[in-house]
């Protein structure tokens, strides 16, 4: 063997040399340079455009300040009457100190009091007193010399559960569970995992979204979808004189971070209603288990959050501290479902704030059945679920309007279908929590966790950003006619199959795009190579894509097209559910180590340089469209899409200097 091809890697070329005369790009690279330039700008472009966000919901700042005392008067019945006032935060910039704060807060005459679990940070303030006085207080800090420090003033509404028709299937209790005939739903004629729940098939809810094809694909692993609700009944537990039990087609079902944000309600995210341990079955039941029904993600983690006493009402400070908790707790989803008819601007900052830490928020459009979505689903960042039927038909409680982005199975018993037409799933008797059945409830309460639990779904197969997961939920939707939108069913029924489908495949072609065009960028020359060789009088410029993409190279073509398929196995192996989003895996570390272990064997060049090409592709088309946030990177998105685009520079040159070597 040559001597040459055994020297260590440092000793190798690694600059090309000084251009000169014979090392000039020729004439005819570069039109493709300039053509593959464009192509890749435009690529970008057209990228960055289809994968922008699109929600248009209610934005924070654009709450307009109503009167707190119409706010007392229009609202639910209230816990008490309180006002919520909402300053600045120092540390970010938005002026005074925090001894102005307290000042501030010192001189409102009336009691005041942090506003919960994220209080000190936020510099949330709970005010008592009555209406008239917080009316005049209000009055008060709009002509105060420190207004300047207060963000917003609200009345600390109660948001609530909607309307829900609760039936017992089994009301006796004996347990003596009669597996009944399937529903009559349409089912694609695709593998699928049927489990052995005995009350599955009475969930035509789950068929009706392609669930069990879905599962063929995913159950949901490394997912975690928060519960924002009235809790969940995940273990037994004996507080204050109440017996509470654990349902037990929850066992099984890793639960995380269980929190209560309800004053004098049960501990560690416990349920002393029905309402969230019913929602929470929805999206993990644990299934295949021979007990009782199964759930979309059921391999997911649930993190229950209590927000809701045993009245089903809240404050909107605790569930706003409630949202927060699970976007700085791992949470990947958040289901809510629950809301109110008056918007709340706190609540808007914590939406926003979840959406903005990688968290996709999943909402109940409402009950009410009138056309406007309530809150929070119409909050900016907030995906609002509307529900439909066995038909597939909005069902006729359910909200719509122009906030609306998708519908999902939540009910409808209906006289054709009786008590059957509403969503089943296992949780405690209402007002009894030591008691369990399996219930049919309806409502967007039902319809919310089944798009929840699809969300879970898309996020185990590899896509985590909220703008991805909603684009992907709402381009993988079938509407039932035919329509991309209308206020009616949004972008549609969801689809829980095409949505992991979409998932998994629905970036190649681009990735492929980007590989090809930078590929054409970078071995055309550009600067990079384009090295001529002179014989005699006939000076024939060279390339280092000509060595291996010439005619008398077809071992190196296929070597550099194998190093570029293979890329997105690692890709997927860094996106992983031990893996997702890791900062190490989406970054040149690896193509840079084995370009470092293997460039002194010559023959493994041309498989390096496309190695290197595709993990360059798929870095620089996460910079663009960005599936997947990237852990361990400080700061928010535009922090990741630095990230990528710098480890793909990285990678590209690597590319060109294995391909100049070979």
């Amino acid at each position: 063997m040559h001597e040459a091809a055994l020297r260590p890697i440092i000793s190798q070329p690694w600059l090309p040399p000084r251009a000169g005369p014979e090392t000039i790009m020729s004439n005819t690279s570069r039109p493709r340079v300039v053509l593959a330039g464009t192509a890749l700008f435009g690529l970008t472009c057209l990228l960055a455009w289809q994968h922008r966000e699109t929600d248009a919901g209610l934005r924070a700042q654009d709450i307009q300040e109503a009167s707190i005392a119409a706010e007392l008067a229009a609202g639910p019945d209230q816990d008490g009457r309180q006002l919520l006032l909402d300053l600045v935060e120092p540390e970010d910039g938005e002026g005074g100190s925090e001894a102005e704060l307290l000042a501030l807060v010192d001189s409102l005459g009336l009691p005041a009091e942090p506003a919960g679990f994220y209080a000190e940070g936020e510099h949330l303030w709970r005010v008592h007193g009555s209406p008239e006085q917080l009316a005049r207080l209000q009055e008060s800090l709009a002509d105060h010399p420190k207004a300047h420090l207060i963000e917003g003033i609200e009345a600390e509404l109660t948001y609530s559960l909607p309307d829900n028709a609760l039936i017992a299937l089994d009301q006796d209790g004996d347990g003596d569970w009669a597996a009944g005939e399937d529903a009559d739903v349409q089912r694609p004629d695709r593998p699928r995992f049927s489990p052995n729940d005995p009350l599955y098939p009475k969930q035509w809810h789950l068929d009706a979204i392609n669930v069990p094809e879905a599962w063929m694909h995913t159950r949901g692993q490394g997912a975690t979808v928060a519960v924002i609700d009235t809790g969940v009944a995940y273990k037994d537990f004996s507080w204050k004189n109440v017996e509470a039990k654990a349902v037990p087609d929850l066992a099984g079902v890793e639960m995380v971070a269980g929190k209560s944000f309800v004053a004098n309600g049960l501990p560690d995210g416990l349920d002393d209603h029905a309402h969230g341990t019913h929602v929470a079955g929805t999206i993990a039941q644990a299934t295949d288990n021979g007990v009782g029904v199964a759930g979309v993600a059921h391999q997911a983690k649930v993190m229950p959050l209590k927000v809701l006493g045993a009245s089903g009402g809240g404050s909107v400070a605790d569930i706003s501290n409630a949202i927060r908790y699970a976007a700085d707790n791992g949470a990947d989803v958040i289901n809510m479902s629950l809301g109110g008819p008056l918007p709340s601007r706190v609540m808007a900052k914590a939406v926003k704030y979840a959406h903005d830490k990688g968290t996709t928020v999943i909402c109940a459009a409402g009950n009410e059945r009138r056309s406007r979505v309530s809150y929070p689903a119409s909050y900016e960042g907030a995906v609002a679920v509307a529900a439909t039927g066995m038909t597939g038909k909005r069902s006729f409680y359910s909200n719509w309007g122009k906030d609306l982005d998708i519908s999902a199975p939540g009910g409808d018993q209906s006289k054709e279908f009786g008590q059957e037409g509403g969503v089943l799933q296992n949780t405690i008797m209402v007002g009894d929590p030591s008691r369990n059945d399996y219930l049919w409830f309806q409502g967007t309460s039902m319809a919310s966790p089944h798009a929840a639990g699809v969300a879970g779904l898309i996020v185990s197969a590899g896509v985590d950003n909220p703008v991805e997961v909603e684009r992907i939920l709402k381009e993988t939707a079938h509407h039932p006619d035919g329509k991309t939108w209308d206020k009616e069913y949004g972008a549609g029924l969801i689809d829980a199959e095409a949505a992991v489908i979409a998932a998994r495949a629905d970036y190649q072609g681009e990735r492929l795009g980007f590989a090809g065009l930078l590929g054409l960028l970078s071995f055309a020359g550009l600067g990079f190579l384009g090295r001529g060789q002179s014989h005699g009088q006939d000076q024939a410029p060279r390339s280092a894509a000509r060595k291996l993409l010439g005619g008398a190279s077809l071992l190196g073509g296929v070597a550099l097209a194998a190093g570029v398929l293979v890329t997105p196995l690692a890709y997927a192996a860094g996106t992983s559910a031990g893996l997702m989003g890791s900062g190490l895996m989406l970054s040149a570390l690896l193509p840079t180590l084995l370009t470092l272990v293997l460039l002194q064997v010559r023959s493994l060049r041309a498989f390096l340089a496309g190695l290197n090409l595709g993990w360059a592709a798929l870095l620089a088309h996460g910079a663009v469209v960005l599936p997947t946030l990237i852990q361990g990177v400080p700061g928010g998105a535009g922090w990741d899409r630095l990230w990528l685009a710098a480890n793909a520079l990285v990678t590209l040159w690597l590319a060109r200097r294995a391909a100049d070597l070979s």
